[in-house]
C-alpha cells in the first residue's frame, strides 16, 4: 500500500510538472515565433524565454530520472550502466542549455566541469568543453561597450584593435589591441547583456535547484547557487578584478617566475579592463612545453609553490586556475615563467579556516588518521571524515591511510574513485551543503591543479605535496609564534620548524634521487652519504 501511494504521488507530481512545462514552453515558443518573425528584439535575452528554456530542460531531466528508474532495484545488475546513460543524457541537455542561454548558465556549467571526483564523470567530462566554447559577442557589440564605458571613440585610445578575440569566456572576451604609444595590451570586454540578465538567470537557477531538491530530497545542490550568488557580482566588476591582481602581485612579487599583467587604469572600467599583453602556451599543453624547451617539472613545482603559499600562508587564493587562465613561457634567460590571468574569482580565507585546513593536510601527508578525523570534523565534515578526505585528495581511503605520497594514483584507483562518486552522490551532496563555503572554491581549485599536474605527467619529485608541506608548516608555526608568551617557547617552535623543514627537504632529495638515471643516482647517493657523515 505504501509503495502504491508513493507511486500515485510521484505520478501526480510528474503530471503537474508536464502540464506546467507545456504551458511555459508554449509561451516561450510563442515569444520565439513573434520575435523571430518581426526581428524586433533578441528573443534569447527575454527573461521568460530564458526561464522557460531552463525550466523545460530541468523538467525533462527530472522526468527522465523518474521514469527510467521507476521500479528499478538500486542493487540490481546493470543499474550502474543505467545511471551512466541517464547522467550522460542529462549532461548533454544541460550543456545545450548553457550554450543557448550563455552567461551565468555557462559559468555554472564550467563550475560543474571543474568538480572532478565530486560529481559523476558524465557531467564533469561533458561540461568541461564549456571552458573553450563560450559564445562570442560581435565586434560591433564589443566596440559599443568599450566606447560607452571609456566615453570616446575606440580609435582615440587604440591604434589597432583585433577583430577576433584571443579568448572568450562566459562573462567576457579578450581582444589584443595596441595603445597610441605603441604598447600591446589585452582588452577584456564584458558581454553586452550578461549583467542585465544575470539576476534573472541566478533566480532561475536557484528556483530549479530548489525544485530538484523537493522532488529528489537526497540530491541537494543548493551550494552551487549559493556559491555563484555570492561570487557573480565580484566577477562582473572588473575594477575589483584589477585590484585583486595588484594585491596578489604585492603578496607574491618575490616569486620571479610569476607574471601578473599590469592594469592600465586610465583605460579600465567595471566592464572594460585593459591589461599588459602576455603570450604563451596553456599550462596543461605538454607538447607546447616540450617543443619550446620549457622545463615541465619546474613548471609543476612552481605552480605548487604559488598556490600553496596563496592558500596556507596568505589565505588569499586565485580560484579559477583552469588552463586558459594560466600561461607558461620561457624568460629571456630560459627560465620557465607562469602568467596568471583572470583575477575575478578570489577566495579570502579566515585565519581559523586556513590553519585548520593546513592541519588537515599535514595529517593527510603524515597518514595520521586521528588528525584527519579531528580536522575534518572541525571543518564541518562530522562523521563523514573519510568521504571528506577522499574528496579533498581525490584518492581512495586505502591510499590516504597508507600515505598518498607513497604511491602515485593508478588508472584502477581513478576508476574506483569515479565509481565511488556515482554510488555516493547523496552523501557527497549532503557534505557539500554542510562544509564552509570557503571550502567549495578550494575543492574546485584543487581539482583544476591536479588535472594540470596529471596532464603534464610530471615526476613525483616535483609534486605539489612537497611545497604544500612546507607552507603548512610555515602557517602553523607562524601562528604558534604569534601566540607564544616566552622566549623559550619561541626558540622551541623555531627549532621544530627548521627540523621539520629539513626533513621535508631530505624527502624531496630522496624523491629526486629515486627518479634520476643510474649514473646520476650513484653520484647523488655519494654526495648524500657525505652529507650524512658530516652531520
Amino acid at each position: 500500500m505504501a509503495s502504491g501511494a508513493k507511486l500515485i504521488r510521484t505520478t501526480s507530481r510528474l503530471r503537474k510538472v508536464a502540464a506546467f512545462t507545456a504551458g511555459v514552453s508554449g509561451t516561450c515558443y510563442g515569444f520565439y515565433y513573434v520575435c523571430n518573425t518581426h526581428q524586433l528584439v533578441d528573443w534569447s535575452s527575454i527573461g521568460i524565454i530564458r526561464f522557460g528554456r531552463a525550466f523545460f530542460t530541468a523538467a525533462s531531466i527530472v522526468i527522465d530520472y523518474k521514469t527510467s528508474l521507476m521500479w528499478k532495484d538500486v542493487n540490481s545488475t546493470g543499474i550502474n550502466e543505467l545511471y551512466s546513460k541517464i547522467h550522460l543524457r542529462s549532461a548533454e541537455k544541460l550543456k545545450k542549455l548553457a550554450s543557448l542561454n550563455g552567461g551565468v548558465f555557462i559559468k555554472a556549467g564550467q563550475h560543474i566541469g571543474a568538480l572532478d571526483y565530486l560529481l559523476p564523470q558524465e557531467y564533469v567530462s561533458t561540461m568541461k568543453v564549456l571552458h573553450d566554447k563560450a559564445p562570442q559577442s560581435s565586434l560591433q557589440d564589443v566596440k559599443k561597450v568599450v566606447e560607452e564605458d571609456l566615453q570616446c571613440k575606440i580609435d582615440e585610445v587604440f591604434s589597432s584593435f583585433a577583430e577576433e578575440p584571443i579568448g572568450t569566456a562566459s562573462l567576457a572576451q579578450v581582444h589584443k589591441a595596441t595603445l597610441k604609444n605603441g604598447e600591446d595590451v589585452a582588452v577584456k570586454v564584458q558581454h553586452p547583456k550578461v549583467k542585465d540578465y544575470s539576476d534573472v538567470d541566478m533566480n532561475t537557477i536557484e528556483f530549479l535547484l530548489q525544485m530538484v531538491a523537493r522532488i529528489f530530497p537526497e540530491f541537494k545542490f543548493l551550494w552551487l547557487s549559493e556559491e555563484m550568488r555570492e561570487n557573480l557580482p565580484k566577477e562582473l566588476d572588473f575594477i575589483m578584478e584589477g585590484k585583486n591582481s595588484e594585491k596578489l602581485d604585492n603578496l607574491l612579487g618575490h616569486f620571479k617566475f610569476l607574471k601578473i599583467p599590469k592594469v592600465y587604469w586610465e583605460h579600465s572600467t567595471k566592464r572594460v579592463l585593459t591589461m599588459e599583453f602576455y603570450s604563451g602556451g596553456k599550462v596543461d599543453d605538454r607538447h607546447y612545453m616540450v617543443s619550446n624547451g620549457i622545463n615541465i617539472n619546474q613548471v609543476t613545482k612552481n605552480l605548487g609553490k604559488l598556490y600553496s603559499e596563496m592558500i596556507f600562508v596568505h589565505g588569499y587564493v586565485h580560484c579559477d586556475p583552469h588552463p586558459g587562465n594560466v600561461l607558461v613561457r620561457n624568460s629571456p634567460n630560459r627560465e620557465p615563467e607562469i602568467v596568471l590571468l583572470d583575477h575575478g574569482l578570489y577566495q579570502a580565507l579566515t585565519d581559523n579556516f586556513r590553519l585548520n585546513y593546513a592541519g588537515l593536510w599535514l595529517s593527510i601527508l603524515a597518514a595520521d588518521v586521528n588528525g584527519i578525523k579531528k580536522y575534518s570534523q572541525v571543518l564541518g565534515a562530522g562523521d563523514m571524515y573519510g568521504l571528506f578526505t577522499c574528496m579533498v585528495t581525490a584518492r581512495s581511503w586505502e591510499s590516504v591511510s597508507a600515505g598518498i605520497d607513497k604511491q602515485s594514483r593508478t588508472q584502477s584507483e581513478t576508476e574506483e574513485i569515479q565509481q565511488f562518486v556515482s554510488t555516493y552522490i547523496p552523501e557527497i551532496s549532503q557534505l557539500l551543503n554542510s562544509i564552509p563555503r570557503q571550502m567549495l572554491l578550494l575543492l574546485k581549485t584543487n581539482d583544476l591543479l591536479r588535472n594540470i599536474e596529471f596532464s603534464l605527467e610530471s615526476s613525483r619529485s616535483s609534486s605539489s605535496f612537497i611545497n604544500m608541506s612546507r607552507c603548512c608548516v610555515r602557517a602553523m608555526t607562524d601562528h604558534q609564534l604569534q601566540s607564544s608568551k616566552s622566549i623559550r617557547q619561541r626558540v622551541n617552535i623555531h627549532i621544530r620548524r627548521h627540523v621539520t623543514l629539513l626533513k621535508i627537504t631530505l624527502y624531496e632529495l630522496y624523491l629526486w634521487v629515486a627518479s634520476s638515471s643510474a649514473v646520476t643516482k650513484l653520484r647523488a647517493l655519494c654526495r648524500f652519504d657525505i652529507f650524512l657523515l658530516n652531520r
